[in-house]
């Protein structure tokens, strides 16, 4: 599996795309909000003659969905996320407002998700677990022929999503990490919504929040 990270917008959120097949490369919480940004994809996309085939959200907070209409204009694709998590989508307009930032469009949903193993997302096999705390909605998309997790805002290197936001609880966030992410192997990358890539047996042994 080939994955680029994107480091965008006033948030410095991570973007993720990746794709073992050209063809099928799959777009993770797009967070795009200048026309530089925008163009640094579109760039990416052609010199590695990739096709962009889905999009998914680990969650909609703003930081996570200011590239949705770009995308959706460009590639007519709409976001793949969790039903719990459409309050939270239906406000980011609102929450940018709040932050002094401009405000955007974005496309109706595409489907929904669910948790559960053996989905497939652009040709790659993963187990998709409900993770909510962070907010009410949070997926997290683990594949496990690759070794690799996407947590988005659940899990960071040496710390956590922050649960101070509208639909966060910290006992339902640790809950969720200490069930669901860390039975994983422990040399499982953890590729979050924010800072650096990490592991599971790091994160086991040096995250103060779970000490």
């Amino acid at each position: 599996m080939e994955i680029h990270c994107f480091s965008v917008n006033p948030f410095y959120e991570n973007t993720y795309l990746f794709w073992t097949d050209p063809d099928q490369a799959v777009l993770i919480d797009p967070g795009f909000y200048t026309p530089v940004e925008e163009q640094q994809f579109l760039s990416f996309l052609e010199s590695n003659e990739l096709t962009l085939s889905k999009l998914i959200l680990t969650h909609a907070h703003v930081d996570h969905v200011f590239g949705l209409q770009f995308i959706f204009k460009n590639f007519g694709l709409k976001p793949c996320l969790h039903a719990s998590e459409m309050t939270i989508y239906r406000s980011a307009n609102a929450v940018s407002g709040m932050y002094g930032l401009r405000q955007f469009e974005y496309p109706e949903p595409g489907e929904y998700l669910e948790a559960g193993p053996g989905q497939t997302f652009g040709g790659v096999n993963f187990d998709v677990f409900y993770t909510p705390g962070h907010s009410p909605g949070s997926l997290s998309f683990y594949a496990p022929d690759h070794g690799v997790l996407f947590s988005g805002d659940v899990l960071f290197e040496g710390s956590i999503g922050r649960t101070d936001l509208p639909g966060g609880d910290f006992d339902t966030l640790i809950r969720s990490i200490r069930t669901e992410l860390f039975p994983l192997p422990g040399q499982t990358r953890v590729y979050s919504g924010h800072g650096g890539v990490t592991t599971i047996g790091q994160e086991r042994v040096t995250n103060p929040f779970l000490q």
